[in-house]
């Protein structure tokens, strides 16, 4: 089900800005508390031949908790705390499944969870993140 996205977005954000010309411009949609997008990535993204790069795979994950804030509740915050656990590779041109949620809050920090899959179930990375809420944005808290 389609969201009424609440940030503004950044039109030059390498994983969502439109305007990016080399930015991976995910299209993430809320869905039953996940913040989700589907996304097949071309070769300019790969490390090893056929392998997205970690790096990529990392900001996949980052960009689906942090977007989550911003974008679905127009929070903004940053990135305090980051592990990734990598599961099984993420094979190039096949579609992947980005999920990111909130899990709980504590004193202006949000507890987040990521899942990178492949579209029969098989996870590929999983992500913890502590976010870190720096204020208000377009007047909203």
């Amino acid at each position: 089900m389609p969201y009424e996205k609440i940030g503004q977005g950044e039109d030059y954000c390498f994983a969502c800005g439109p305007k990016n010309p080399i930015g991976l411009h995910l299209e993430f949609q809320l869905v039953d508390g996940k913040f989700r997008a589907r996304k097949a990535l071309a070769s300019e993204y790969q490390g090893y031949s056929g392998i997205v790069h970690g790096g990529i795979v990392t900001t996949l994950l980052d960009e689906a908790m942090g977007g989550y804030l911003y974008d679905g509740l127009g929070e903004r915050a940053v990135t305090a705390r980051l592990a990734v656990r990598y599961r099984n590779p993420a094979p190039v041109g096949e579609e992947l499944l980005i999920e990111g949620w909130e899990e709980s809050r504590r004193k202006g920090f949000v507890n987040m969870r990521a899942k990178l899959s492949l579209a029969d179930g098989t996870v590929l990375a999983e992500a913890t993140a502590k976010m870190a809420l720096v204020g208000e944005m377009n007047g909203t808290k």
